[in-house]
């Protein structure tokens, strides 16, 4: 399903656990980490598609989360030229996202990466939580830096942590060190 504008309606889920760190995942095959994000299906509600998503993407049900909050309006993110599909009709510029920010209520045991038959992800592990701007690929850089600034109240009410100065200037993607993924 594409907008009028060509863009993707789209979930994306920052699942915290009782540290404050949160769930980071590398897509199946590459060397790209991110959140899990997914797209809204037709007539399909954004809280419906996030609970279908959250399943399918790393097997947990609504008994495993609380959600804290969402962000006010679509977040939208532009493709770079060589990723657009020009065949596709309609074409797909980019996404527009509603972020969710969930706390997780069971034991991180519970995450699995192998709950549908096509997985997104191979490997997944706690992060702090401005990691995803250093490590995010640069066009959905802007994306998270708005989610994460709208939706760090919601986590932190006496304050988020301090935001790294040099966060998201465009670093090339830091991995996770071996040993600590999941």
């Amino acid at each position: 399903m594409i907008d009028s504008k060509g863009f993707r309606p789209n979930v994306g889920m920052i699942l915290a656990n009782g540290a404050g760190e949160l769930l980071w995942a590398r897509r199946v095959g590459q060397n790209a980490w991110q959140f899990p994000q997914g797209g809204i299906q037709r007539n399909e509600s954004p809280e419906a598609a996030l609970y279908r998503e959250l399943n399918e993407e790393v097997g947990l049900t609504p008994a495993d989360v609380a959600v804290l909050g969402s962000t006010r309006g679509w977040l939208h993110y532009r493709l770079p030229r060589h990723l657009i599909r020009r065949r596709q009709r309609p074409t797909c510029i980019g996404q527009k996202q509603v972020w969710f920010l969930l706390q997780l209520r069971s034991a991180d045991t519970r995450v699995r990466l192998d709950a549908s038959p096509d997985p997104e992800f191979d490997r997944w592990d706690w992060v702090s939580y401005w990691y995803p701007l250093e490590a995010i690929v640069s066009f959905k850089r802007d994306v998270y830096a708005r989610a994460l600034d709208e939706l760090a109240p919601l986590l932190f009410p006496e304050g988020p942590p301090a935001r790294p100065a040099d966060a998201g200037c465009g670093q090339p993607p830091a991995i996770p060190r071996p040993g600590q993924g999941r």
